[in-house]
């Protein structure tokens, strides 16, 4: 396996909002290809056919080679060579607990590692953004949100997805941080994303006005929230 310079390698975290032909067409840049390979991973849906249906609706209209994999459902015969002959995958949201728990069982988390180290840019929303970070806060126990603490550790620190939709998202995420439950971390609003080159930040783009991100921090028991600059896209 040739692996990239970890420099080079993208993950591209995406707060919530649904498929965004802003924001998936900027990740897909990183690719540099003109025809990229797509894969879908829905496996935090239970491989909802809706969702399934929906990412081909969208991703038709960017690429000529978008699939999915349902691990469910076991659609592509040679799952693993498949997932490491993607230019880019993009994991869907749902219920991350099941999502990484299903992607164990079957060695997708040590797959998709390797498809990271050489050279695939990763990408997804909501539980499809959280799992490439250490850890987070999640509902796939029902409400409260619950600690969330062994996610595929790509990135360093946590994350929290959806910080300007769900309401009950930052007082319970910035109190773990606070209580050094979990490591600090970054904050992302619907349409708006966060663009990591190795394990450096170095971008935050959002697809509407008004959406951003933020670095939540520990400081002498508290949790330090700090806006960070977005970019507006535009087609």
């Amino acid at each position: 396996m040739k692996k990239t310079p970890p420099d080079q390698r993208t993950i591209v975290a995406i707060g919530g909002g649904g498929f965004s032909p802003l924001i998936d067409a900027y990740s897909l840049s990183f690719t540099g290809k003109s025809q990229p390979k797509v894969c879908f991973l829905p496996t935090a849906s239970g491989d909802a056919e809706g969702y399934i249906e929906n990412f081909y609706a969208h991703f038709n209209a960017l690429t000529p080679h978008a699939s999915h994999l349902s691990l469910t459902r076991y659609n592509q015969p040679k799952l693993h060579q498949h997932l490491l002959d993607q230019d880019l995958i993009y994991v869907g949201g749902g219920n991350s607990f099941q999502m990484l728990l299903v992607w164990r069982a079957h060695g997708v988390d040590k797959t998709l590692i390797k498809a990271w180290e050489q050279g695939c840019v990763m990408t997804g929303l909501s539980a499809g953004s959280l799992c490439w970070f250490n850890g987070s806060i999640t509902d796939s126990w029902g409400h409260p949100y619950k600690l969330l603490d062994d996610g595929l550790g790509l990135l360093p620190g946590s994350h929290c997805p959806h910080y300007d939709t769900e309401p009950e998202r930052p007082a319970i995420y910035e109190d773990l941080i606070a209580q050094g439950r979990l490591p600090d971390g970054i904050a992302i609003d619907d349409h708006c994303a966060v663009r990591y080159q190795g394990t450096e930040r170095c971008d935050v783009v959002c697809s509407a006005a008004g959406h951003q991100a933020y670095a939540i921090t520990a400081s002498q028991g508290a949790a330090k929230r700090t806006p960070l600059a977005a970019r507006l896209l535009t087609s």
